[in-house]
């Protein structure tokens, strides 16, 4: 019997008070099926959905870079992998509608999250001991996309949207339409959002390439004026549909979302350069200085097609029974398929004799079960969970850098909060039966090792808050999270273009343990407010994808130089190896390992609102540092480096203006094989005007500026920061028709 069925979500929310957001607006946190609370005490943001479709439209992970504590490992303009805290990959969980995406952007930092930020109500990010409530796994923190599509409120009036959006610096649109209604008793819901961007331009010397020299000469880096990022553009086509009916004995829906797109790898490791050798580089040139130049030479077209479907049951029942209260439940099936491929674009001829690439195929296939049990009473709340969850993973195709594999859960959790004389105090206690299936294929002699890794992760947090006065409230976090290492850890060996590495995981590895503890302050007075929050994670057995040193391989080479004489031994010495017997190309050899961590930072931010006679405007400043290091004094890789936000909004009547800029320190904590990643300033703006039309409709019309410094900026955590820079100076303007 498989561990009880499989898999056990438990997910559970924080109630408390006194919520203090960077949005001057007030939001209201919606609930969901599994995020049950009103006003959250811990760090947590609330990102209205307005806020969004009035922004310019971009990836989950650059639609909340803004917020303290957050950013991302972006891979070009589609692509945008979240981070929190320094966390990112397994330990933050993406969730839609309270449950975990089940994409395939965990087994690649080229895979875009499989989400539509159209027209939804909000995005919840939740850091620190109360993330473990939500999902397994979760050191760093949860990201929740909400929308309605199941609607558990009847709708009132019938809705239709209509947006239009046009940028700058891709020379690209995206249009969308959505309606609402409630017909014959049955509340339904259809969206459609169409995406279409060329690549990008970047400031003049942006990309940045690596000269090869001799063993004693150092490494140096010439600059390459190409004035956009050859295959950063994205396509997508996402449709939704959603009926509901909604009673007094609670509501039930079912909702479809299939999302197609097609969008360009910017970057796809050394290796391709090498089979082209020395022609490559002559067909470049000297000169990149406009793009139609740069397509003259015909470079390889490489660029992925997505193409998933999910399918959501979910409703709650109102028993009102002596022990339980409601019964929330959901089920999702999700088939998601990623293909990765590569084609000659025209004037590439010169490579006739070479084999063509086949395309790679991901794809994920994965059903999962829900229950919330309400058993609450007079004195407090308290909550029961279960989630089942049965995924499959597989790769196909000459980059499969990974076999088929399985991974089941079955989650158990409970959840307490309840009001004492002095305290608010929350508790949360997970248990997680997850069970990984699969195996590695000996490169050597083509052996095929199984394996089932079956094991149990125990989690548990406490939170405690106190209203100290009027004005001032403290929060308090503790909480152990196990994490069991994911399929990519255990069962990745092969080339993985997209971070320019041979990567091997290892079956033996074992589970991540934490520790979290942090402290959290709100002030708020007379229009002035202030936030911090201070944060200490200490990880053992931390799993990291760490290179090999050079000194390494300098070493096998002197083994060899002494074994001169023993041809069978050197033999012997390189099967061992791998590295001589194997040509992986330019590609950097990286080994999935452990060794204890410590993670410490601090989130501050303080503001005040003026209430002026022609409307309301808000200051504010915000810093957010996050250190990381191994126990042998080594920095943690791929670290984000401090950063300084500055904001000021100003809301009349039906007008709103904002401007923000981003001030990002120098990183020089690098990890092994990290390069220095240099300081610079992002000035965003935006103004929106809504104008009342008849028959109660609206329009609303946005102006927006991105990085209007146009700065040379590279983001420190993607794997491809220097060929792969952030986009050069963007303006635009948005039209949202609601009738």
């Amino acid at each position: 019997m498989k561990k009880f069925l499989n898999a056990i979500v438990v997910m559970i929310a924080f109630h408390s008070h006194n919520l203090i957001s960077q949005e001057i607006e007030e939001t209201v946190v919606v609930t969901s099926a599994l995020i049950d609370t009103t006003e959250i005490n811990n760090p947590l943001y609330v990102i209205d959905g307005d806020d969004i479709g009035d922004d310019a439209t971009t990836s989950l992970g650059d639609a909340i870079d803004n917020y303290l504590g957050v950013s991302i490992a972006d891979y070009g303009a589609a692509v945008g992998q979240p981070i929190i805290r320094g966390m990112s990959g397994p330990r933050v969980k993406i969730l839609k509608n309270g449950l975990v995406n089940r994409d395939v952007s965990g087994l690649g930092v080229d895979h875009l999250n499989d989400l539509d930020l159209h027209d939804i109500q909000q995005i919840e990010i939740v850091k620190g001991p109360s993330s473990i409530l939500y999902a397994n796994g979760t050191i760093g923190g949860i990201i929740n996309v909400v929308d309605d599509c199941i609607s558990a409120l009847n709708y009132e009036l019938p809705e239709i949207k209509v947006g239009y959006e046009t940028q700058s610096v891709n020379d690209g649109d995206s249009k969308n339409i959505n309606y609402k209604n409630n017909i014959g008793g049955f509340n339904v819901n259809f969206g459609y959002n169409k995406i279409n961007f060329g690549n990008y331009d970047i400031p003049s010397g942006a990309v940045l390439h690596e000269e090869e020299h001799d063993e004693n000469e150092e490494e140096e880096h010439h600059e390459e004026d190409m004035g956009f990022i050859n295959n950063s553009d994205y396509a997508v086509d996402a449709t939704k549909f959603g009926i509901s009916k909604v009673g007094d004995w609670g509501y039930v829906g079912i909702s479809v979302d299939n999302l197609e797109s097609v969008y360009g790898i910017p970057f796809h490791g050394d290796e391709h350069e090498d089979e082209h050798g020395d022609d490559h580089d002559d067909d470049h040139g000297d000169d990149h200085g406009d793009e139609e130049e740069h397509e003259e030479h015909g470079d390889e077209r490489i660029f992925s097609t997505t193409d998933s479907e999910s399918t959501t049951i979910k409703g709650s029942y109102n028993v009102n029974g002596n022990l339980i209260n409601k019964v929330d439940f959901t089920f999702r099936n999700s088939d998601y398929t990623l293909t990765e491929a590569h084609e000659e674009e025209e004037g590439h001829d010169d490579h006739g004799d070479e084999e063509e690439h086949a395309p790679t195929v991901f794809m994920n296939e994965a059903t999962e079960y829900g229950a919330i049990f309400d058993i609450s009473n007079d004195i407090s709340t308290q909550k029961v969970v279960f989630n089942i969850v049965d995924e499959d993973n597989s790769i196909v195709g000459e980059e499969a850098f990974m076999n088929p594999a399985n991974n089941e859960e079955f989650t158990i959790g409970y959840y307490l909060s309840r009001e004492l004389n002095l305290f608010n105090v929350d508790v949360g206690m997970r248990v997680d039966q997850i069970e990984r299936s699969g195996s590695v294929t000996d490169e050597d002699h083509g052996d095929i090792d199984y394996y089932n890794i079956d094991d149990t992760a125990n989690s548990f947090a406490v939170s405690i808050g106190r209203d100290l006065s009027d004005s001032l409230s403290l929060s308090l976090g503790f909480s152990s999270v196990e994490r069991l290492p994911s399929v990519i850890e255990l069962f990745m060996n092969g080339p993985h273009m997209a971070t320019g590495r041979f990567e091997v995981g290892d079956p033996t590895l074992s589970s991540e343990t934490s520790e979290n503890f942090d402290i959290t302050l709100n002030y708020e007075k007379d229009g002035f407010y202030a936030y911090a929050s201070f944060y200490v994670t200490d990880v053992d057995n931390y799993i990291a994808l760490i290179d090999e040193e050079d000194d390494h391989h300098d070493e096998d080479e002197h083994h060899e130089d002494e074994d001169e004489h023993h041809e069978d031994e050197d033999e012997h010495h390189e099967d061992e190896d791998g590295h001589d017997k194997h040509d992986h190309g330019n590609l950097i050899h990286a080994n999935y390992m452990q060794e204890d961590a410590e993670f410490d930072g601090y989130e501050f931010e303080f503001g005040k609102s003026f209430d002026l006679d022609s409307g309301v405007l808000n200051l504010s400043y915000g810093r957010d540092v996050v250190n990381a290091e191994f126990s042998d004094g080594h920095y943690v890789p791929r670290i984000n480096p401090a950063r300084n936000v500055y904001s000021l909004s100003y809301k009349q009547n039906n007008m709103v203006f904002k401007l923000n800029l981003k001030d990002v320190d120098k990183q020089s904590d690098i990890g092994e094989g990290e390069s220095i990643t240099d300081a610079y300033k992002m000035l965003d703006v935006r103004l929106t005007k809504t104008y009342s039309l008849a028959d109660n409709s609206e329009l609303k019309v946005s102006l927006f500026g991105r990085n209007l410094l146009n700065e040379v900026a590279r983001n420190h955590s993607s794997f491809v920061k220097d060929e792969v820079p952030l986009p050069g100076k963007n303006y635009g303007i948005k039209f949202n028709l609601t009738f």
